[in-house]
Parts: C-alpha cells; structure tokens; sequence
C-alpha cells in the first residue's frame, strides 16, 4: 500500500509522494498510469519528496508530467509542497526549503492559505533557456504553420516562451501552444505562455505546458510571463496574473533580483493505491 496526497494550486492538481519515509518505484510508464484521469488518480504533474542533501532543507522534490516526462519547475506544485509541508509539522516559522531539480526553493506559507515562494533569479540567456534562434527587439521570431510569432523567452528553472496577444479568450492556445512548445528552436521544448495586458499592474494569462498541454494555472509560467514583459517596460514590478484556475501576484524588482510568487495552495484528499 503506497500513500498519496491529493493537492491543487488555481486548479492545477498534482499528485503528492513522499518517499521520504515509505518505498515506491516512479518512472514514465508509471507515471502515465498514475496521472491518467480514467485509469488512475489523475492529475496534471506527479511531485515527489526525497530526502534532501543538505542538513537545511526539509525536502529533494521530483517533477513527473502526466506524458512521464520530468520538469525542472512548477511554480503552483512548489507551493502545495510548502503548504504539504507546513501541515505535517515540518515548515520553521512557516518557512520552508526545497531542493529543485535545478535550485533551491524557499517557501513561505502565510495566512488563509496563500503561500509566497522565491522562484529565484530570471534568466534571459538564450542559451540557459535554450534557444536557437537570434534574439530581434527583444523577441525570437520563429516560423510556425500560422506564421512568424515574435515570442519572448526566459528560463525560471524550466523554458517558457511567452506571445503577447489581444482577444486571450479567442485565441487558439491548443494549437499555437502545440506549435511553440514544440518547435526545434527551442530543443529541450517550452511552456507556451500566452499573456493579454490589461493595464500595467495586470496581465491574463493562459499556457500550454510541455507535457501537459493547457493546464488552469502554471505558477512558473506567470512568473515567466511577467518577467518578459516587465523587461520590456510594459508592466510594474508587482502584476496581478490571472488565468482559468485564480489569480497569483508575482513581484519582480528588475536585474539581478529573485521573482516572488504569492498565491493559494490546497490539500484536497489523501488516499492509497497498491
């Protein structure tokens, strides 16, 4: 028998594992399986909890995608794992750190649910990101079946691109989304961002991630949204990003700087599975 949480952030749900303290073997066919919505659980990504290296931090965390591909971010999972943690006793003083795939994680859980994690340090380097492409005005163009996009890009530990749009509601997210995640200018793939500006403090935002395809919400994707368009001077340091599953606040104070992401994290069910 293997323990499970059930949790979700604006929607996006996830599959908790703490293999800290019992056994379970994880791998892509297993995680199709356990991420399927008929045959399993069902969730959009799979998180697992690890025992950490370093004496500090309460937790190693994996990303599983509901293809069984692995992911190096997820800005909503990291929050449930905060508030997961939080709840079994484990946060000091409501804080928390993580060990990434990539980096570490410091979270905050705060009051009425909300939790604040520092996604740390943006990086613009085409190839940190990566992509293959010359960077024009501070765009990539790439062509695509619906023609050229002029797309921004950045790495919050994972690749996003992002394509600013009007009419967000009509726009077409399976298949542009499709089209940039996996275009070969971008070779270890990308969350496709799609962001309408509503005014300087607000964006809407819909994404496709890579593989999962459109979730409700990506936490790492309204991180990765603001951040390129604040670089473009086109939004304040602090924007309220709204997608299908809520709303998160995502402050960024420029170059050099961590982005801070607040917002709700939810402990749904726990159950078992043999």
């Amino acid at each position: 028998m293997t323990e499970f949480h059930k949790m979700q952030g604006l929607g996006n749900d996830f599959v908790v594992l703490d293999l800290r303290h019992q056994v379970f073997e994880i791998n892509p066919e297993v995680a199709t399986r356990l991420a399927d919505r008929r045959h399993g659980v069902g969730c959009d990504q799979i998180l697992i909890l690890r025992q950490p290296a370093e004496p500090h931090q309460q937790a190693s965390f994996e990303i599983w995608n509901s293809d069984g591909s692995q992911a190096e971010q997820c800005g909503n999972g990291v929050r449930c794992l905060g508030l997961y943690l939080h709840l079994s006793g484990e946060t000091i003083e409501s804080r928390a750190s993580l060990a990434g795939p990539k980096d570490e994680i410091k979270i905050q859980c705060i009051d009425n649910g909300m939790v604040q994690v520092d996604m740390g340090k943006p990086d613009f380097d085409a190839q940190s990101i990566p992509v293959l492409a010359e960077q024009m005005s501070g765009l990539y163009p790439i062509d695509t079946q619906q023609g050229e996009l002029q797309v921004g890009a950045v790495s919050m530990g994972n690749p996003h691109a992002l394509l600013e749009v009007t009419g967000l509601a009509n726009t077409d997210i399976s298949q542009l989304g499709a089209a940039i995640s996996r275009h070969p200018v971008f070779p270890a793939g990308c969350n496709a961002g799609f962001a309408e500006i509503i005014n300087r403090d607000e964006i809407q935002l819909r994404v496709f991630e890579r593989g999962a395809a459109e979730t409700m919400a990506c936490g790492s994707g309204a991180c990765a949204a603001m951040v390129i368009l604040r670089k473009a001077g086109k939004v304040n340091k602090t924007v309220r990003v709204t997608q299908a599953g809520g709303v998160l606040i995502i402050s960024w104070s420029g170059e050099n700087q961590p982005v801070m992401m607040t917002g709700p994290a939810e402990y749904v069910y726990k159950g078992t599975f043999i």
